[in-house]
């Protein structure tokens, strides 16, 4: 089995970003939002940023109180609209109850929302508009499997999991590569049979060991964006990668795999981000 690891195309990202930045006359920077001290958003925090570093872009983290409400947190987010010394923003979620995710939504600025959280976005990828960002996530699985030379178009391809963060913009852009779709969730009955029908499958439901062997069309190529933590405190996805080691031809590990790929186009997005200037029917302040 093919190991599709995210460095490759990380690596490759990053040769391209350099050669971007001798064309701008600033350098971008990123600005990192999060309420509270989490542990897993202070650790994605500290990727980005270490990331950012690698390709010569900057980052600013802004942390806010875990009491934080939601008007004063929707001001904040404003005041980074309009700071002209921010590039782009990434904001850490899940946010604290106070807080309205749909008046976050509806309050960053498209220009500024690389991982494709505004409705603008979101719309821009469902009529597959290339002008707006997709979350980072969703598209590092299509970059990992061109990367690879994975064939995509005409072939049938399995996603579990419907959220609006991975499953559905992932959805969109599967089907922008001439994939036939299916999804699959929670309510699906009989999930290996459904699973067994894909060329690709990619789980993202975020449930450890969801998909085992009796899921894999042999043959299939396997992608885990699951991202959960073991009995012992280990790192891992969706996917019993040992259990489908001679079943798949390839597969994503976890850690190392989609996630190794996830920061990388973050960065590229805070690059198409300074680079580009949206037409004003497209920015929301």
């Amino acid at each position: 089995m093919r190991i599709l690891k995210g460095a490759e195309v990380a690596a490759e990202i990053r040769t391209k970003i350099l050669e971007e930045l001798k064309e701008l006359d600033h350098t971008p920077t990123l600005a990192t939002v999060r309420i509270g001290e989490q542990g897993d958003d202070i650790a994605y925090e500290r990727n980005a940023a270490k990331r950012m570093t690698s390709y010569s872009l900057k980052t600013k983290h802004y942390v806010y109180p875990a009491d934080i409400t939601n008007e004063e947190f929707l001001e904040a987010i404003r005041a980074l609209n309009n700071d002209p010394e921010i590039d782009g923003i990434l904001l850490l979620r899940p946010f604290p109850k106070q807080i309205d995710h749909e008046s976050v939504m509806y309050t960053i600025a498209p220009r500024k929302d690389l991982d494709g959280i505004s409705p603008m976005n979101m719309a821009r990828v469902f009529c597959w508009d290339d002008r707006g960002f997709a979350p980072a996530v969703v598209e590092a699985v299509v970059r990992i499997l061109k990367h690879y030379g994975v064939e995509l178009s005409g072939k049938t391809a399995t996603i579990v999991g419907r959220s609006e963060v991975v499953g559905r913009p992932l959805c969109m852009l599967l089907l922008k590569e001439n994939c036939t779709v299916t999804m699959c969730h929670t309510k699906t009955r009989d999930l290996p049979t459904a699973c067994r029908t894909a060329d690709i499958l990619v789980s993202c439901a975020g449930a450890r060991k969801l998909i085992d062997r009796s899921c894999i069309k042999p043959g299939a190529v396997v992608i885990d964006v699951g991202f959960n933590v073991d009995g012992e405190g280990n790192l891992c996805g969706d996917v019993d990668f040992e259990s489908i080691r001679d079943v798949a031809e390839a597969a994503t590990p976890v850690p190392g795999g989609v996630g190794g790929a996830t920061t990388a186009i973050l960065a590229e997005h805070l690059v198409k981000a300074a680079k580009t200037c949206f037409s004003e029917n497209y920015c929301v302040k």
